[in-house]
């Protein structure tokens, strides 16, 4: 089999650490049954990796008096958040420029019941930072109710101070929602602070899980209507859903396939360190970079001095999509186009074409950047 030089952890982070597919056949061979569906030993044994699973999320995020909700995707935990404290007429909200289009989105379907007030927060783009001076006065103008924000754009990479921002919209009793899709696992984060009510992850990027998995981590005092209603495995008397967290918001079967992935992740992240991943993938981003500065005919899209490793670039005389064509034949994986953020684009500069984009993990190797650069040496030399 080739060897195919993988781009695209920020779409999903692979290979995954050789312990998660370890566990996986392992669990999945020996318990991999139906929580809260039966009263013998193997359901006990699959309920327990769940309950630790919670236990390990929250410990890794320094908020162990919280609560963990997983639901099959980051998409739909967003869906319940935002569903759920998005609920009158003239709200303020407000967003980062660069928010995914699983923000966006619902968002949108909401203001057709709705009549909303949507703002962007201040980003100087000459400094490549977000202006909390500027955004102290649009919160005093304009009281913040609710303030949504990716802690990292699935485009340029650009890195939001958003316990900053809480704390100030805190002040006016602002409901706080941070996507952390591309940092948990990745940075170190403390969300134990009353400034932050919804944190959202998803499994499969930089917490090294399966697909299938997401969810959001909130205090457990907090109080949404579900989304979706139906067995929980408790409580089935009732005729409602459970009151408790997690109950409910996990109507239907988990899916104990990618929970256990993210248990066995977990465990990957603690024993390696989330600092010596960090600096891996920081060391992994850079080298990127410096790769790109010696191509004349490729230029950054947003160099933003506070960023992960996801890296947009532009190509002299090439399409993004005739680019991520090119490298896909030569055994090269990044993403090209709007990457589901097409307000970052906007804001960038980059719409409607969009953008190749790279995005490098703490496994990429030298194997990796030589194809890279080998490549990306022949399209500079026949530009």
């Amino acid at each position: 089999m080739e060897h195919t030089a993988y781009f695209d952890n920020a779409a999903t982070t692979f290979p995954k650490p050789e312990a998660v597919y370890r566990f996986l056949d392992s669990f999945y061979r020996e318990c991999g049954v139906n929580v809260g569906r039966g009263q013998h030993k193997l359901a006990a044994k699959a309920a327990a990796l769940v309950a630790d699973t919670r236990k390990r999320l929250l410990e890794l995020n320094h908020c162990p008096a919280h609560s963990v909700v997983f639901r099959p995707s980051a998409t739909e935990a967003l869906n319940i958040t935002l569903n759920g404290v998005i609920n009158r007429d003239n709200l303020n909200i407000y967003l980062t420029p660069f928010e995914h289009n699983a923000v966006v989105r619902p968002i949108n379907h909401i203001a057709q019941t709705f009549r909303l007030n949507i703002y962007a927060l201040v980003f100087n783009k000459g400094e490549s930072r977000y202006d909390i001076d500027a955004i102290r006065a649009q919160f005093a103008k304009n009281k913040p109710d609710i303030v949504i924000a990716s802690h990292a754009s699935n485009v340029c990479g650009a890195i939001v101070p958003f316990r900053e921002i809480f704390s100030l919209s805190k002040r006016y009793g602002a409901v706080n929602v941070v996507d952390m899709c591309q940092t948990m696992g990745l940075i170190d984060t403390d969300i134990s602070s009353e400034v932050i009510d919804y944190t959202v992850f998803a499994a499969h990027k930089m917490l090294y899980g399966s697909l299938g998995l997401g969810g959001f981590i909130c205090k457990s005092n907090s109080y949404l209507p579900p989304l979706l209603y139906g067995g929980t495995g408790v409580d089935s008397a009732s005729l409602l859903m459970p009151d408790a967290l997690p109950d409910r918001f996990e109507a239907g079967s988990q899916n104990i396939h990618a929970i256990a992935g993210l248990y066995a992740a977990l465990n990957w992240i603690k024993e390696t360190g989330i600092e010596v991943i960090y600096e891996k993938e920081r060391e992994n981003h850079h080298r990127l970079l410096d790769i790109f500065k010696k191509h004349d005919n490729i230029s950054v899209v947003g160099g933003m001095e506070e960023s992960i490793g996801v890296i947009s670039c532009r190509f002299d005389g090439y399409s993004a999509d005739d680019i991520g064509r090119f490298l896909s034949e030569r055994n090269i994986a990044v993403r090209t186009g709007l990457h589901c953020a097409p307000g970052a684009h906007h804001f960038l500069g980059t719409f409607p074409a969009g953008t190749v984009r790279f995005s490098a993990g703490y496994f990429n190797d030298n194997v990796d950047f030589e194809q890279l650069e080998e490549v990306l040496n022949f399209i500079h030399a026949n530009s």
